[in-house]
Parts: structure tokens; C-alpha cells; sequence
């Protein structure tokens, strides 16, 4: 599945980290090869592990907005690649479609709208705290019912 190879690489990437995720760090995650000349569809599938189906459904639902060369194909730009990889990122993390597309939706209308981009990202923020505490708790759980078993824990 796409968005389990995506996670693997997102995680492997962050395991090369050493130190506090800063701004800077962020940036290196979210970095893509010199995009020089228009990506196809089937380019921009095999760098962010996705499939093209997905890359069009983001298109028809406005999460992107993708041109087309001369010969009708679709012709991705270093910014579509950006935004795709923000919206795969965002998409790992839960973030239900319908809030993306407001999101960009406010992004397209410009830098008035950056409190409450920043509100929504805030409260995503906190949703996805939210889902680790969970998650370390369910953690917890399995690792306990695995040493009760008499299996070795990590």
C-alpha cells in the first residue's frame, strides 16, 4: 500500500535525524530533487510513493491544480510537487480531505488568510498529540499482554 511505503520512508528519513525536530530538520524532510522541467504523472507517483490514481483524485477534488503540455498530458511544477507533499504529509497524519481542501482553499486565496490556516494547523497539531498518546498507550497494552505471554518486549 502507498501511504504504508510513504510512512516507512517518512520514518526511516526521521530515524537519520539526530537531535530535536527544528524548522531546519522539517525543511530536509520536505525536500524534493531539483524539479527542472515538468514531472508526468507517472513521475511524480514514483517519488512520492503514490499512486497515480491518487495524484489524480487530489487533482479533481482541487488539492492541486496540475496544467497540461502541449500534447494534453498532465505537467507537474516544483510547486504542485510541494503541495502534494504537504497534503501526503498531512494525509498520514489523519487529516480528513475535506479539511485539506479548505485548507488549500485558503492558501489560494492569499496571506489574509494565514491566522486561520495557522488556527487549523494548531488544532491539527493537537489532534495528532492527541492520536501519539493513544497510540503509546495502546503501545503500552500490547507490550504488557506480550511479556504476559512470555514473549520479549522492546
Amino acid at each position: 500500500m502507498a501511504t504504508e511505503d510513504l510512512m516507512r520512508r517518512a520514518l526511516s528519513a526521521l530515524d537519520e535525524i539526530d537531535g530535536p525536530l527544528s524548522v531546519e530538520v522539517i525543511h530536509r524532510l520536505t525536500e524534493l530533487p531539483e524539479v527542472d522541467e515538468p514531472l508526468t504523472v507517472a513521475q511524480v507517483a514514483e517519488l512520492l510513493d503514490i499512486s497515480p490514481h491518487s495524484l489524480r483524485y487530489y487533482e479533481r477534488i482541487g488539492l492541486v491544480s496540475v496544467p497540461r503540455d502541449a500534447a494534453g498530458q498532465r505537467a507537474y511544477s516544483a510547486e504542485a510537487v510541494r503541495r502534494l507533499i504537504f497534503v501526503t504529509r498531512m494525509r498520514l497524519s489523519g487529516m480528513p480531505i475535506r479539511d485539506l481542501q479548505h485548507y488549500v482553499s485558503l492558501v489560494d486565496l492569499g496571506d489574509d488568510t494565514v491566522p486561520e490556516r495557522l488556527d487549523m494547523l494548531l488544532e491539527h497539531r493537537d489532534t495528532t498529540r492527541r492520536q501519539i498518546r493513544e497510540l503509546t498507550l495502546s503501545l503500552a497494552a500490547t507490550e504488557y499482554k506480550i511479556a504476559t505471554y512470555g514473549g520479549h518486549t522492546s
